[in-house]
């Protein structure tokens, strides 16, 4: 399957719209964990998304506490050097060995992003690691010029190929653009959670910075199947049973958004969970979006998002049919930006020529032009 890509802002790597997240591959028994997951099944599952055209893999070392960087360098050495995916991980969350469900600690201190690093390329059996992210902003002190530095030296020593940070702000990235060049940003965004369409995206448009959003089916609400009574019935070390978007109120409104989107996914006779990744994908700025899988089937179940919102007006329309729903008034901010608005990075005309093969005016609204369309909280 050819899937479209884009550039990741100027690093040179060209991704894939979708981008396989490895977060639940880690497994359970650690604070932020998903549950008990089969390797085999992880493996498997990778090797599904690969095999249908996706070419990045995003993990961190805190994901299993090193378990999920071990899975994804056993699937690196399963794979032929040809189908090999660009890897992109994280650092920057220390925890406990003694207590493995204690919070991980966010500490960016230099020594220490040097010796993640080592760590990580040991774990993934490589010897450079695609895109190198710091995982949250630091919370010991340390001066984040002082970190930015240090990856800077990453880069230049050929141990990362580029430099990227995961829930910064416009300040923290203002300040490491002071430093070097800050190749990505991934930050959270979903229809439930669209914060950063404020600040951070057109940042980083601005600044030609790729944007790899993660959660965009929020942590699975916003998926065909997800139900209240599901939230009873996770693990007893799925991070999620703790979330405030699964609890009370906010289950039940979050849920009524996932049900808004059901007439649209139908009309495209596809998934809410393909909708909901489209809608991310299709917002000005992003590069991509990482979404996570725990079966080869599910990955079926989003893997033809990027071609579903072909053009900005139909996502704005598909907005358009969820206002009706009472329970979106009070997260249906911001609002997609005017058609129109400039986005430094994206020709749009040229992009869906070159994506679809389509041109803006041979489309007549979004029926036309998606016809046959197929398949925030805390992190750590």
């Amino acid at each position: 399957m050819a899937l479209a890509t884009r550039p990741l802002g100027t690093s040179g790597l060209e991704i894939t719209r979708v981008g396989f997240g490895s977060w639940a591959v880690g497994g359970g028994g650690w604070s932020f964990g998903w549950g008990p997951q089969d390797d085999a099944e992880s493996l498997a599952t990778m090797r599904h998304a690969i095999e249908l055209g996706i070419n990045w893999i995003d993990t961190a070392a805190v994901y299993g506490l090193g378990h999920s960087e071990e899975v994804v360098g056993r699937l690196l050495r399963e794979v032929p050097g040809s189908q090999r995916p660009f890897i992109f991980t994280k650092c920057g969350l220390v925890w406990d060995e003694r207590d493995r469900m204690a919070p991980p600690q966010r500490v960016l201190k230099p020594d220490l992003i040097r010796r993640e690093c080592e760590a990580s390329l040991r774990r993934l059996g490589v010897d450079h690691i695609d895109l190198y992210q710091f995982h949250w902003p630091d919370e010991t002190g340390t001066r984040v010029e002082d970190s930015w530095a240090e990856m800077a030296k990453l880069v230049e020593e050929g141990k990362v190929r580029a430099a990227g940070v995961s829930n910064f702000d416009v300040s923290l990235l203002d300040r490491c653009e002071a430093i070097r060049h800050v190749d990505s940003l991934q930050p959270p965004f979903s229809l439930i959670n669209r914060s950063a369409a404020t600040g951070e995206i057109p940042w980083c448009a601005t600044h030609r910075t790729g944007v790899i959003c993660y959660s965009p089916m929020h942590s699975g609400l916003l998926t065909d199947s997800f139900t209240a009574e599901r939230v009873a019935a996770l693990a007893e070390d799925d991070w999620r049973r703790r979330a405030p978007d699964f609890q009370a109120p906010n289950l039940r409104r979050n849920l009524q958004l996932r049900d808004a989107l059901r007439s649209i996914a139908e009309r495209r006779a596809t998934s809410v969970s393909a909708i909901a990744i489209a809608w991310t994908l299709a917002w000005p700025g992003v590069t991509g979006a990482i979404v996570g899988a725990r079966t080869p089937k599910q990955v079926d179940g989003w893997i033809g998002a990027a071609s579903i919102f072909r053009r900005w007006s139909a996502l704005v329309r598909a907005e358009g049919a969820l206002v009706g729903s009472r329970a979106l008034r009070s997260i249906r901010r911001p609002n997609p930006p005017a058609e129109g608005t400039v986005i430094p990075t994206v020709d749009r005309r040229k992009q869906n020529e070159m994506e679809h093969g389509v041109r803006d005016d041979d489309c007549d609204g979004i029926a036309d032009c998606d016809r046959g369309a197929g398949p925030g909280q805390r992190r750590s």
